[in-house]
């Protein structure tokens, strides 16, 4: 029994409204506050239509009746996935690309975004234009990292090729930065529609065609862009692919384990990337860690999940994930693994592939089909231990993505 004076219990939501309360979303979204005690937080117009905010326990039920709204649902925390001239930009031959990454011949004329946690723009690397800042939304411009995660990813997309530090797979490339997570690598779906958000006003304006998320939470895919599940990333994301068409790039997660279990890879919109292990830029195996790590060159990062259905493989690829150096905060460069460094080099060459013209099919669907093609067109030898070449039973976890070709 709750005691006299006890304070009612509150939970964290995103409420998704029908279209048609569009027209009137501050007076709604007034009314909510004054007949359920909602405080809202962020307000969505251009992924969909709602907010964020914290609930009264007590009125979740009646706030789903309400005939404005179309679905609450939990506020559910995502953290990045991260775990503990670069190997991973070498062994997938973007040196041999169009943009020749690591012989110092100037920036590639594209622009990704990385919804992570923030990029220091101080790094003399990278190429960040801007970005918004979804953890407070009082202070939009403060998209600085202060974990270091999204710099690292941000360095192995897109760092300069200027002699200095490391180089991206598109190097040069303009960055934004969307903060969608912490100091701590962690924050929850009202961040990442936020992020989502921004990104379906800001896409077109700012020619972003490429986004990468390197985190993850858990989640399903419900075969109806999230509108079965009411899960509001999933009905973002779908906009933000089929209606704005930016290719999203996204990590398998590190739980060793199917990823139909986790949101946003199990989503079929999306391009998920697993992790290889290699140490030496080659294939071929053999060569020893070049940090601390149980995995054998070119093999199958042991921590990655991995897709089980056909319908999850066929929107995954592999790509260079442990021991992977990039940028990190302020100046230098650091090492780290995860499938959050292994989305980061599919990021960039989707970026490479559409700005140089060889995605003859711009779409979403039409990049993430060139890529797995590509992929899969490459020499047996060009693989890995654990790919469809060679398989580990029950575990597709895709072909090693080549940005030599564009």
């Amino acid at each position: 029994m709750t005691g006299a004076g006890a304070a009612e219990p509150e939970g964290r939501y995103v409420v998704v409204l029908k279209e048609a309360a569009r027209g009137r979303f501050d007076a709604v979204v007034g009314a909510h506050g004054r007949d359920h005690g909602v405080r809202a937080g962020f307000r969505y117009r251009h992924a969909l239509v709602g907010y964020s905010a914290v609930i009264p326990e007590s009125q979740v039920a009646a706030l789903r009746e309400d005939p404005n709204v179309k679905a609450v649902a939990p506020d559910r925390p995502v953290q990045a996935t991260q775990q503990v001239l670069p190997t991973g930009v070498d062994r997938i031959d973007a040196d041999a690309s169009s943009a020749a990454a690591g012989n110092g011949t100037g920036t590639v004329d594209a622009a990704v975004a990385i919804l992570d946690t923030g990029i220091d723009d101080r790094h003399p690397d990278l190429n960040v234009a801007g970005g918004f800042n979804c953890l407070d939304p009082s202070r939009p411009g403060a998209w600085r990292d202060n974990n270091g995660h999204g710099t690292h990813v941000a360095g192995t997309v897109a760092a300069r090729d200027n002699g200095g530090a490391v180089v991206g797979v598109v190097p040069g490339a303009r960055l934004y930065a969307v903060k969608v997570l912490g100091a701590s690598g962690h924050g929850s779906t009202a961040n990442i529609v936020c992020g989502l958000d921004w990104l379906a006003q800001n896409a077109g304006p700012l020619g972003i065609k490429v986004a990468n998320m390197s985190l993850g939470g858990d989640g399903a895919d419900d075969g109806n862009c999230g509108f079965t599940d009411n899960d509001p990333e999933h009905q973002a994301i779908c906009h933000v692919v089929n209606d704005i068409g930016v290719t999203m790039v996204v990590a398998a997660g590190n739980d060793a384990e199917d990823l139909a279990n986790h949101s946003p890879a199990a989503f079929d919109e999306v391009l998920t990337v697993t992790a290889v292990a290699d140490y030496n830029g080659q294939p071929g195996g053999g060569a020893a860690a070049t940090c601390r790590a149980p995995y054998a060159d070119d093999s199958a990062a042991g921590f990655s999940n991995f897709a089980v259905s056909a319908a999850d493989a066929d929107h995954t690829i592999a790509g260079p994930g442990v021991c992977i150096e990039s940028t990190r905060r302020s100046t230098g460069t650091v090492a780290y693994s995860g499938t959050s460094m292994a989305s980061p080099h599919v990021a960039g060459t989707a970026a490479l592939c559409l700005a140089s013209g060889q995605c003859a099919d711009p779409s979403p669907a039409g990049v993430i089909a060139e890529l797995r093609g590509n992929a899969a067109a490459r020499p047996a030898s060009y693989g890995f231990a654990g790919d469809p070449n060679t398989p580990v039973g029950g575990r597709y976890y895709g072909y090693l993505v080549h940005a030599g070709d564009y």
